[in-house]
């Protein structure tokens, strides 16, 4: 290899001091070769002089460090494409934010007319037909007054399904609180409040004690509202109902479920448990909207959760749950209690 300047030339103009002391020297400089190529080398060079000060030989150290060199520039535009790339994402995602952010706003409009411009109506509907039903009915015939109790019925239907779909909506927006939950007193409420509301039935309830979980309370309190209502509804029919809230452990994760006696249903539609509108009951068998268990299915998903079921016809149902957080078996115990 022919350096552009003599190697003695290159030490003493990088900095060798005054002759007459010991001095080092270490560079890396570029090397024309005989092909016409060029090479990287890394010198590191001694100047040695006798006791007079005068320099007597110069040891030096070549290491050729072209691979080194090579690799370390490849290095550097992979950076500069990482870093174009990652502002290109960066860019995407604030534009994908913006869309969500209006997409969200129109969402929020939306259930703001659904609430105010359609439920208006639907109550005056209702009101109408029973100051019709109070005021009227002795110059109706029965089937006028059944006509107008169907309105009523059918209004008020509506009026729920109005609600289930802006509750179904909700539980998409928004941050999730994550905090120590108690589940087993919160499935314990929904059970009182469910008792207080049909007072002349008798349901065996069996809740696991000390369920725990990190979680957002105001979703998962719907999730369980839901999954205990279905149970309690469906076994509506028995004269000795039974439903059960627990948990077991599969492979280190704490799986959640909601067990009865109730109807059932044929796993055959088992996939169409969690689609909104979706009902494998007549509504004249059970009340109902079809948006509950697509809401719950949705609360569990953004907990980072599955949801999923097992049953026969006339044998009961069973829900299972699991969320993300749950990384154990340490968040239950394996006995049960009557509430």
């Amino acid at each position: 290899m022919m350096a552009h300047d003599g190697l003695l030339n290159l030490m003493f103009k990088t900095g060798w001091i005054p002759p007459g002391e010991h001095s080092r020297f270490q560079g890396e400089q570029e090397y024309v070769t005989k092909s016409g190529g060029t090479a990287w080398v890394n010198v590191h060079a001694t100047k040695l002089c006798n006791s007079h000060g005068r320099a007597v030989c110069n040891l030096a150290l070549i290491e050729d460090i072209t691979e080194r060199k090579k690799a370390d520039q490849e290095i550097r535009v992979l950076n500069d494409s990482l870093e174009r790339r990652v502002a290109q994402r960066t860019a995407e995602a604030e534009e994908s934010n913006q869309k969500l952010e209006t997409a969200n706003r129109e969402l929020e409009a939306f259930a703001y007319s659904v609430s105010h411009d359609l439920r208006a109506p639907l109550r005056s509907v209702d009101s109408f037909s029973q100051i019709i039903l109070d005021e009227y009915s002795e110059k109706l015939d029965e089937d006028g007054v059944r006509y107008l109790r169907r309105i009523r019925a059918g209004a008020q239907s509506m009026g729920q399904l109005i609600n289930d779909l802006l509750n179904l909506s909700r539980v998409s927006r928004g941050l999730l609180k994550r905090a120590p939950v108690n589940l087993s007193s919160m499935a314990s409420t929904v059970v009182d409040e469910l008792r207080e509301q049909e007072p002349q039935r008798t349901v065996n309830v069996e809740t696991a004690p000390n369920l725990h979980a990190d979680c957002d309370a105001q979703l998962l309190r719907v999730v369980l509202t839901n999954l205990i209502g279905n149970a309690w509804k469906f076994t509506g029919k028995r004269e000795k109902a039974f439903l059960e809230f627990g948990a077991r452990s599969e492979e280190g994760v704490v799986v959640y479920f909601v067990r009865d006696n109730g109807a059932g249903f044929d796993m055959a539609y088992a996939s169409q448990l969690f689609a909104p509108f979706q009902r494998l009951h007549q509504t004249t068998e059970f009340a109902g909207t079809g948006i509950g268990l697509a809401t719950v299915q949705r609360i569990v998903q953004r907990h980072g959760g599955r949801i999923w079921a097992e049953s026969s016809v006339d044998n009961g149902a069973t829900f299972y749950f699991t969320l993300a957080a749950e990384s154990g078996a340490d968040g239950f115990k394996e006995r049960s209690g009557e509430c």
